[in-house]
């Protein structure tokens, strides 16, 4: 069994899983104690502040960044490092976004969703059938 890795480190992305910065990613910056952490991000509108680690939950990808980093500096680490595109390719990220636009589907495109799935069903059963 494989263990742990996503530890709570300065650097590490996490995404605010609550409140009004809800599906926005932040960067640990400094650890105030067992339960808070200084996130900051170069997202707009994404002050700097303590958030609970209940609030948060942590990703994969770790940024190289010094401890108590200012934000100037982290947007600069944040471009050069391409951690928008480190996320965008992972497939959490591609989840997350099919699920807003599914949930933004009308009652028409779920209908058509379902019939393009029957077909393609079916398509692949007839090349099962044939090989």
């Amino acid at each position: 069994m494989e263990g742990f890795k996503r530890y709570v480190e300065v650097g590490r992305i996490a995404l605010v899983n609550k409140g009004a910065y809800k599906g926005k990613l932040a960067v640990i910056v400094d650890i105030v104690d067992h339960k808070r952490a200084v996130f900051d991000s170069p997202c707009p509108n994404f002050p700097r502040q303590v958030i609970s680690y209940g609030d948060v939950i942590l990703t994969s990808i770790v940024m190289d960044l010094p401890r108590g980093a200012r934000t100037g500096v982290v947007a600069k680490k944040w471009k050069a490092q391409e951690i928008c595109k480190k996320w965008e390719s992972s497939a959490w990220a591609k989840k997350l976004e099919t699920q807003k636009v599914r949930s933004q589907l009308s009652d028409f495109d779920r209908f058509a969703v379902m019939r393009l799935k029957k077909q393609r069903r079916n398509e692949v059963r007839v090349a099962l059938a044939k090989a």
